[in-house]
């Protein structure tokens, strides 16, 4: 199938496909024309990839998720062991996001909002650290 008809089964669009073999996540075999050709397996592997990334995993951690998906060797402990490491940047990073939301929420409420240039939002942004 060509990439169109790849990208239409798997969910990820032509450029990402593109992109992704570029970075070696994914290969594709060239017709004699030089058209990229894919089949089901190379869907299986941008279906994986597009639920990783959907998951936010980065795409070093997609290329290890990939590799042991593809190692009927493996052992489970290395998956559940890069799932957890996630889960722990995904909880850091919320956490993260609650306190900017705070901070802003706090300054929102000591904003006046009305004709007055005064803005404890802009000059909490301007502030020398």
């Amino acid at each position: 199938m060509n990439i169109g008809e790849a990208a239409a089964r798997s969910g990820v669009s032509a450029k990402m496909i593109r992109h992704y073999e570029a970075i070696g996540l994914i290969g594709a075999v060239r017709s004699a024309n030089g058209y990229r050709v894919y089949g089901e397996r190379d869907v299986a592997v941008l279906r994986f990839i597009r639920h990783a990334r959907d998951l936010g995993f980065p795409l070093e951690d997609v290329r290890r998720l990939l590799a042991l998906w593809q190692d009927r060797n493996r052992a489970s402990a290395e998956v559940k062991r890069l799932a957890l490491a996630h889960v722990a940047a995904l909880e850091s990073k919320a956490d993260s996001l609650r306190r900017m939301a705070a901070s802003l929420r706090h300054l929102a409420a000591h904003c006046h909002g009305d004709d007055r240039p005064d803005c404890p939002i802009l000059d909490d942004l301007a502030r020398k650290d």
